[in-house]
């Protein structure tokens, strides 16, 4: 985990994306947050956006931002039996795939953010769907695929699931379009 800071400030007020990968499936959660988030209010988001989906991991890896070495965080994992593991300086080798993730996702928002001109919170939510839905060549799948242990259903898949049938028109042809340009920028952020 990794907070991207230096964001532009987002309409609520939020100029960070707080970064968790899991290690196994590459599955990447991208959660809008403030850089001047206390540690309780992280912990909230924490338990809400990271614990209730995928459990308690066995082991951290965070870079050394003070919040993740405090020692409330540190009693708080060890509490819940997590091994905290921290990334050095300059050696990407720690947390590489994090690092990697970190890149895709500010490539992302630098294209999404040209091409729709919005807050990038807005649609950091699409970001992270996209990215969970793209092929991964070390897992010979896609991140959500290795999770879920199936495809994704989704607008751009339902011809090839053969569910033609859809509703809220407008509004899956909106959503689908924008997935499509946001895929091209993750691929074009891939090829970097």
């Amino acid at each position: 985990m990794n907070v991207v800071s230096g964001l532009p400030l987002a309409p609520r007020k939020k100029d960070s994306a707080w970064v968790v990968v899991d290690k196994l499936t590459k599955t990447a959660h991208f959660i809008p947050v403030c850089t001047d988030y206390f540690l309780k209010k992280l912990s909230d988001l924490y338990v809400s956006e990271i614990r209730r989906l995928h459990g308690v991991p066995f082991s951290i890896i965070s870079d050394r931002d003070l919040r993740f070495t405090s020692r409330f965080w540190k009693k708080l994992q060890e509490a819940l039996g997590t091994k905290l593991n921290f990334s050095t300086a300059f050696h990407p080798q720690t947390d590489g795939q994090l690092e990697k993730v970190i890149q895709v996702l500010e490539d992302m928002l630098r294209c999404y953010a040209l091409e729709f001109q919005g807050s990038w919170e807005r649609y950091l939510p699409l970001v992270e769907f996209t990215y969970n839905n793209s092929y991964q060549s070390s897992l010979k799948m896609a991140p959500y695929e290795a999770l879920y242990v199936r495809k994704c259903r989704t607008p751009l898949y339902w011809t090839e699931l053969r569910e033609n049938q859809i509703h809220g028109v407008d509004l899956v042809k909106e959503t689908k379009e924008k997935v499509k340009v946001i895929c091209d920028c993750l691929r074009a952020a891939s090829d970097r």
